[in-house]
């Protein structure tokens, strides 16, 4: 049995039951029978079916809204607007999909060459619980928009939200096994993974998840993209607009009660200055509310499980014991529920899991450096390398360090590192390969086959 908790205040929403092996097998043989009718579809008709996806996610907003507040804790107005976001790229690559896989000329001695992008088959979406709408949307509309089928395996504790996204495709008027959910633990990936109608895999999770069905898949050839955590280096510079600055800041670092991989966590700033931030972002991050994640007024929900509440509060305890500085917060707040205050760590250095670690909470490490050249230097210092950002009045300072300095996948002057279906999302080093999204995204699950006609 699967069981979904309410983080807010740790009572059992509802009780699901695995499917069985042979079950299983009967949902990926459907999705593949699906798939072998779906990729003769045109784009013309897909696009008519996610459109109507897009229409079904607007039109029950607050229900489904309400389901991912309830299952993983995330305020209220945020769940609404991941809501909207997952609309907006249904709509992207309902719009778009046709010209980014449209055939590429080559010139060649042939008559004729070139290269056609089509589908792969059946893919599998292994997601976490953080964004558990848009991370599974950001995956399925460029794959099914490509021609391919999706099945989807879903972190255990948003087994509801798993059941409501399979829902509005069938609403939307796919076909029945077009993008099915499997209910299935952590222990059931493999099996999956190994099914001979399941032709490739992306996740996004964990680094040990991520290196675990990598090499699962590997074993069976088959083609992943992997998204895994980020410890995300905001570097302020002493031409910075400090107010502008230490606003997005704390707003990137309690998104989603800091929940995200893409999160602000490790603010470098030079210490020219560095004591005026420091007030500046104490002061936003004392404003801040926690409490009841449906009441509008607050900022920050509970985390979405206690065991991970209580791993984040470790991980501050030893950063403290190594000589880290506690501002703010770090207590586990009396009361029912995962909740972790807002909470700010100053005196972080190299071998703290405040500086090494990713953070996923509401938790800030603030770091000092000497310059331009010293924050860079320490901003590259980690194991990952999925978003960074950069503050600077100076836009083409900013430009040259974002592009040629910064060493992730998502580099950002002036605004917090986010998502668009408009750009390409992934990272290197730890921080996993491939990307998702965009033009680049749509193309990482089709056969670029080549044609060459004498």
């Amino acid at each position: 049995m699967i069981k979904s908790i309410n983080p807010a205040n740790g009572e059992e929403i509802k009780l699901y039951n695995e499917h069985s092996s042979a079950e299983i097998e009967k949902i990926i043989s459907a999705s593949h029978h699906d798939f072998l009718s779906w990729q003769k579809t045109d784009f013309k008709y897909r696009s008519e079916k996610m459109k109507k996806a897009a229409e079904v996610l607007r039109s029950k907003k607050e229900r489904l809204a309400e389901i991912m507040t309830l299952e993983m804790g995330k305020p209220i107005n945020q769940s609404k607007s991941e809501v909207d976001k997952c609309a907006w790229v249904c709509d992207y690559f309902a719009d778009n999909a046709e010209k980014f896989l449209q055939d590429e000329i080559i010139q060649t001695d042939a008559s004729k060459s070139f290269a056609a992008f089509k589908p792969l088959g059946v893919v599998l979406a292994v997601m976490p619980w953080n964004f558990p709408f848009w991370q599974v949307f950001r995956f399925a509309a460029p794959n099914l928009m490509a021609g391919n089928a999706g099945v989807l395996k879903h972190s255990s504790n948003v087994t509801g939200c798993a059941l409501a996204i399979e829902e509005i495709f069938h609403e939307a008027g796919f076909p029945e096994n077009i993008f099915r959910t499997l209910i299935v633990s952590s222990k059931g990936v493999k099996q999956v993974i190994e099914n001979k109608n399941i032709s490739a895999v992306t996740l996004t999770g964990s680094v040990p998840a991520g290196k675990s069905v990598a090499a699962m898949a590997g074993a069976v050839l088959k083609k992943t993209v992997l998204e895994l955590g980020g410890s995300d280096p905001y570097l302020i510079l002493e031409d910075a607009d400090l107010e502008t600055a230490s606003e997005i800041c704390v707003n990137s670092r309690l998104i989603n009660g800091g929940q995200s991989c893409i999160a602000a966590k490790r603010f470098i700033v030079v210490e020219k200055v560095y004591d005026k931030f420091e007030k500046l972002f104490l002061d936003k991050m004392k404003s801040k509310k926690m409490g009841d994640p449906f009441d509008v007024k607050n900022d920050l929900g509970p985390q979405a499980r206690n065991d991970l509440r209580d791993e984040l509060h470790q991980q501050v305890l030893t950063s403290l014991k190594k000589g880290a500085k506690l501002l703010l917060g770090g207590e586990v707040p009396n009361m029912k529920g995962a909740y972790y205050p807002p909470t700010v760590l100053s005196n972080v250095i190299n071998g703290m899991p405040a500086y090494d670690d990713e953070l996923f909470g509401p938790v800030a490490a603030l770091i000092k450096a000497k310059d331009e050249q010293d924050g860079i230097r320490i901003a590259n210092d980690t194991t990952f390398g999925l978003g960074a950002a950069v503050f600077t009045s100076n836009k083409e300072r900013g430009e040259r360090i974002a592009k040629d300095e910064l060493n992730a996948g998502c580099c950002f002057v002036n605004d917090l590192v986010k998502s668009d279906p408009r750009l390409p999302f992934g990272g290197v080093k730890e921080s996993g390969y491939g990307r998702e999204l965009s033009l680049f995204g749509i193309k990482e699950f089709v056969n670029i086959k080549t044609v060459y006609v004498k």
